[in-house]
């Protein structure tokens, strides 16, 4: 397994395990260091593609392979507007070109492919249907909003886990070198009694 690193500085999570690493629009990857240093000024890009960045984009990476990162990003957002279920269409095969083109539209934009014209084809898409995206936001069924409060309250706990392994790390380290301050007076003491 490679061990994640961030591409700027070059810290990895081996030499700093509570490295948090960081992935915006472009999928590329940075730790939070480097993020907050990026956006002093106000702005920045990517260090590796030179897309401007904004920092509210950025969000604590959750999988290994920013790519993986980048198209659940791009998934979650094209899906808020193609949002039509099956019954919405009158027979299997316009729902499954339906189908095709979402994940054609998100493998465009997964791999930089006619980004413009994909955009575009939303922007499209969006327009024409308003009043049935709307439709079916509100329609959303019980079982995928008490899905997304499970993926959301696992983001928190996951959160807080790393969070409180962090403090417990601080803490290990203050009391290891209180030890050792501590044993460094008593070889002191022992030394002044000798002379």
């Amino acid at each position: 397994m490679e061990d994640q690193a961030c591409p700027r500085c070059k810290t990895t999570k081996y030499r700093n395990p509570s490295l948090k690493l960081m992935v915006n629009v472009c999928g590329h990857t940075l730790c939070e260091s480097c993020v907050d240093l990026l956006f002093l000024k106000g702005s920045g890009s990517c260090p590796e593609c030179m897309v401007p960045l904004r920092r509210n984009n950025f969000r604590v990476q959750l999988f290994e392979d920013p790519m993986v990162e980048k198209e659940v990003d791009i998934r979650k957002r094209v899906l808020r507007d193609y949002n039509k279920k099956e019954e919405d269409f009158a027979t299997l095969q316009e729902y499954n070109d339906y189908l095709e083109e979402i994940e054609t539209i998100i493998y465009n934009l997964c791999n930089n492919i006619d980004i413009i014209g994909t955009n575009k084809r939303i922007e499209a898409y969006r327009r024409e249907n308003r009043e049935v995206i709307q439709r079916n936001k509100t329609r959303m069924g019980r079982e995928e909003y008490e899905l997304e409060e499970m993926l959301e309250l696992e983001r928190a706990q996951e959160e807080a886990r790393k969070q409180e392994l962090a403090e417990l790390e601080n803490e290990q380290k203050k009391e290891k070198s209180a030890r050792e301050g501590s044993a460094h007076r008593r070889t002191n003491v022992q030394w002044q009694r000798c002379r």
